[in-house]
Parts: C-alpha cells; structure tokens; sequence
C-alpha cells in the first residue's frame, strides 16, 4: 500500500541546492507539508512558490548545529537529506557534513519517532575509495544505518539539469576555451541522471514501504565516456573545439590550487574521481523499480544548453 504524503509533514534538509529544488517541487505536488532547514532562508523562501499559501516553511539554521537540526525533525513524519558538497569550503567539510551529519540525523529521527528517511548519496561511495567524498559518503550511509536501520538511500550518477555541473559547466567553458581537455584520456564511464528522475525516485520512495532499508542506484538510460560527453556538448552548442588528451598526472597540479577557490571547477578529490567509472551495477535495484523511466541527456540537455550557442538561443542564421 502507498503511504500518502498529503497527510505528511517533511523535513528536508538541504533543500536549496541543485537537486533540492526539484525535490522540494515534486514533493509539494504530493500535498505533503514541508519544512526546510536551509542557511540562507531567503533562498529557501524563493522555493514557496512550488506549493500553496502555508505549504513550504523556510526555517533558518544550520545543519551541523542540534538544536537547528531538531527544529525541523522533531515535528516531521519524514526526512529527506539531500546535503553533499564536491569540495570543503570553511566548516563545511566532508567529514562533518558527509560522513558524521547523517548519523545525527538517524539518530535524532529514532528518538522523534520518524516514520522514514531517504539519504541522497553517490554511486562509487566505498570505504576502500581514493577519494576522501566517495569515503565520507560511504561513511555517511553506515552512519545512518547504523541509527535507522530502516533508511532509504538513493545512490545516484552524475546528475543534470539546467545549471547542472558537467554540461552546463563544460558548454560555458567551451564558449571561451579554444580546447576542452580530456582527463586522463576521456575513458571513464558515466550514466548521467536527470535531476527531475532523481526527485520523483526520492518521493517513489517515500511513497513505497518496501523501499525502506534498501540502495537505489539511480543512472539515466545509457553510459557514456567522458570523451563521448564532451562530443555532445560541443554538438548542443554548435562549435567546434579541440579535445585534448590530459594525463591525470598533469592534471594534479591545477586541481591542487584550484582546490582553494570558493567554487573549485576540479579538485585532486573529483580527479581521483574521474579513474573510476561512474555507472550503475547491473544488479543493484534502481529507477525501474522505482517506477520510473530514466530520462535520456539528448531529450533535455540540447535545449539547456542552447544558449551557450553562437549567437543564443534566439539567433537565427
């Protein structure tokens, strides 16, 4: 039987991001009652407009702190952590927001009495990993397991959307550079996911009692090599720019300094990233049994990234 969601309040946390705002969207089409607890609640105010009057409540704190924590769980049904970042920045760091803040959230839901959790993490999260992101969210999923045995988690590919951060990234690079490099030759695989899949998949499962204790990994319809991506970026925008083969050694120094930008556009963490293919395991359940057709990069990135065309969107040759 479905759990209905309109009779439901929902805590989301980390509801401002990418992925947050789709959530928050699909979520609020259930009917459900939701609360964010988001840093900048101006920004999470915006998100108002996705439900009707009193629907969505924007509540201002932060995550790393318990009392703001418990704000929004102690009177929610549900909780969604949608929180990950790619790269540290001050106190957000991966240790804390990664592997140490799902625990907390497991935690602090047993004792509120939650009826379910679902945790947004990544494909390729393992305790054996190179890279200290894939690590922490291994770390992260063992955490809250271990305080609610019953949590969903969501492992998702590489995710797009408009203003995702591989092809509307690469589409702006590639208006100015004359080259698009090719880390490490371009051979690593991908299964890009479209972020409006990954919202339905998180309220599917809220949706489905027997989704509960068990790892989606959620990938779109085909795999494709990061040398084939940079192809069809370059095809949506209509140019034509070199692909230069960059080995990961060579890469290694940028991303060391890039590392201390706010906005860092590669990291020694991501390159680690990059060795390893980021697709679905066969046997691992996903969007299928979720119910939900994955939905391909030709149908929705060619319109996004149209404005990185010459000329816009709007030229006409």
């Amino acid at each position: 039987m479905r759990v209905d969601l309109s009779q439901k309040t929902i805590a989301v946390i980390g509801g401002t991001g990418f992925v947050g705002r789709a959530v928050v969207e699909q979520l609020a089409a259930t009917g459900a009652r939701i609360l964010i607890l988001a840093r900048n609640s101006e920004r999470a105010k915006q998100l108002k407009v996705f439900g009707a009057v009193g629907q969505i409540s924007a509540v201002a704190g932060n995550a790393l702190r318990d009392e703001d924590l418990a704000s929004v769980i102690a009177p929610a049904d549900i909780v969604v952590n949608l929180i990950g970042i790619l790269a540290p920045s001050g106190r957000q760091t991966f240790a804390g927001l990664q592997a140490e803040l799902p625990g907390r959230i497991g935690q602090m839901a047993s004792q509120n009495g939650v009826e379910s959790i679902v945790h947004l993490s990544a494909i390729g999260a393992s305790l054996k990993s190179p890279s200290l992101y894939a690590r922490t969210k291994a770390e992260g999923e063992r955490a809250l397991l271990r305080q609610f045995p019953h949590a969903t988690i969501l492992q998702p590919s590489v995710i797009f959307g408009p203003g995702d951060g591989l092809f509307s990234r690469f589409g702006q690079m590639a208006m100015l550079a004359p080259a698009l490099p090719l880390i490490g030759g371009g051979r690593n695989l991908m299964q890009p996911v479209f972020v409006g899949d990954v919202a339905r998949a998180v309220v599917a499962a809220l949706q489905s009692p027997e989704s509960r204790g068990s790892i989606y990994q959620l990938g779109g319809p085909n795999s494709y090599s990061f040398a084939e991506l940079m192809r069809f970026i370059l095809t949506c925008i209509q140019r034509q720019r070199m692909l230069v083969s960059v080995p990961f050694a060579l890469m290694a120094i940028p991303a060391f300094f890039a590392g201390f930008l706010p906005n860092p556009p590669l990291t020694n963490g991501q390159l680690k990233l990059l060795k390893t293919d980021n697709i679905c395991s066969k046997s691992a359940p996903g969007l299928a049994e979720l119910g939900i057709t994955p939905t391909s990069i030709e149908a929705i990135v060619p319109e996004y990234l149209a404005a990185f065309r010459p000329g816009g969107r709007f030229h006409y040759r």
